[in-house]
């Protein structure tokens, strides 16, 4: 028998992939260069020239049987030994290559932290705006999740997270900088963030794991900090992707960090390896794990999102819309200048403008622009958001 909650997921798409595909049937029809598509968060600039370089160098020197084969399901020891030291030497918070899960991208990372930390009937905070995977991965684990909206600026709402947190409670997640808001969360909410979590697992005699989900860690602008989360917070644990810094969203390559400091470590590593192995989540790419000793530190050349940004930012707000400046990743999350943000996406459709409706990031009344496209193409699309604004009666 078909098992039919897959089959519904199965042919329901998320918002951002509908969008994304009906981008692609019109540019099909009218031109690619007549629609301005900022549905899907694909990174638009290359990787840095080192990550070619080693492709290149591990292909024409390594014999192919190793480079291709197998690892250990947990990652090759010499590429989880390099990320530990790297964030050791980065962040100064001692960790080492037996805390390191090497995983199929963040959304292998995201679902193994879950089935490893999360039971059937127990709670996961998420905090809106969020990232619309995050209720599906909650409920493959067998949990639920409990949406707490931020504060206006996008900040966490601290005192909404306390009055959220009952004996269910089996973690939070935390994703700065934001998807889709773009808000860098800044160190004083994590300390006061980690007073609550710390004051609600002594009151409750359990622990309350924080999923630091961290795949845009390095797209930031304007010297935003993005702390170290392990650093602040006993109980964390992190999810990365190498996809945006290094611009591999295609080729799936990530890590979990479970904090040495969690007094349990060891038995949430094996939870993680365990859930990735019964989520069939093991050996992620071979070829992958082999260049990243090499190129760990290495950030895409970043300056043509801030450009997009700031120009963005500055046309938008000309034409009489609402933005909070976002610090880091690539997405400008608009308020619609009418309470549905579905009617307002539906009508940017007439523009040929493709943006994304908050509902299903749980914050209804924004759209998401996803700018990490050429800025050529954000000039040619200038006009439309202008006429868009118009058609609202704002300035245009």
């Amino acid at each position: 028998m078909i098992n039919r909650k897959a089959e519904k997921l199965g042919r329901e798409r998320s918002v951002i992939r509908e969008i994304f595909e009906y981008g692609q049937k019109r540019k099909s029809e009218i031109g690619a260069e007549h629609v301005y598509d900022f549905s899907l968060g694909n990174p638009s600039v290359s990787p840095p020239p080192s990550v070619d370089r080693e492709i290149v160098r591990l292909i024409e020197d390594g014999p192919s049987t190793s480079l291709h084969g197998y690892t250990s399901a947990s990652g090759a020891p010499e590429t989880r030994r390099a990320i530990a030291e790297y964030l050791t030497r980065t962040h100064g918070f001692s960790v080492s290559g037996d805390s390191i899960y090497v995983t199929v991208g963040a959304a292998a990372a995201l679902t193994s932290a879950l089935g490893a930390l999360v039971t059937k009937g127990e709670e996961v905070i998420v905090l809106a705006p969020y990232f619309p995977e995050y209720k599906v991965f909650i409920e493959k684990s067998g949990g639920r999740a409990v949406e707490v909206p931020s504060c206006p600026d996008f900040q966490p709402n601290i005192e909404a997270i306390k009055e959220a947190i009952t004996p269910r409670t089996a973690a939070i997640i935390v994703n700065s900088p934001n998807n889709p808001s773009g808000a860098v969360i800044t160190r004083e909410r994590l300390e006061q963030l980690a007073s609550v979590l710390s004051s609600a697992e002594a009151e409750l005699g359990k622990s309350i794991y924080l999923i630091a989900d961290e795949p845009y860690r390095e797209l930031v602008y304007d010297g935003a900090e993005v702390p170290f989360i392990p650093s602040i917070y006993r109980d964390t644990v992190v999810c990365y992707s190498f996809s945006k810094s290094l611009s591999l969203p295609g080729e799936r390559i990530g890590y979990v960090l479970v904090s040495p400091s969690i007094p349990e470590c060891d038995s949430v590593f094996a939870a993680v390896a365990g859930a990735a192995r019964s989520l069939g989540y093991v050996c992620a790419p071979s070829l992958m794990q082999r260049i990243l000793p090499k190129v760990l530190g290495e950030v895409s050349d970043i300056a043509v999102y801030d450009r997009n940004r700031r120009l963005l930012l500055s046309e938008l707000s000309s034409y009489g819309f609402e933005c909070v400046p976002p610090s880091g990743a690539f997405y400008l999350f608009l308020k619609s200048p009418v309470p549905d943000a579905n009617e307002f996406a539906m009508r940017a459709r007439d523009f040929e403008l493709l943006l994304v409706p908050s509902d299903s990031f749980g914050c209804p009344g924004y759209v998401r622009i996803s700018y990490c496209v050429e800025t050529e193409e954000i000039k040619r699309a200038l006009p439309a958001f202008s006429a868009l604004a118009k058609s609202y009666g704002l300035k245009g």
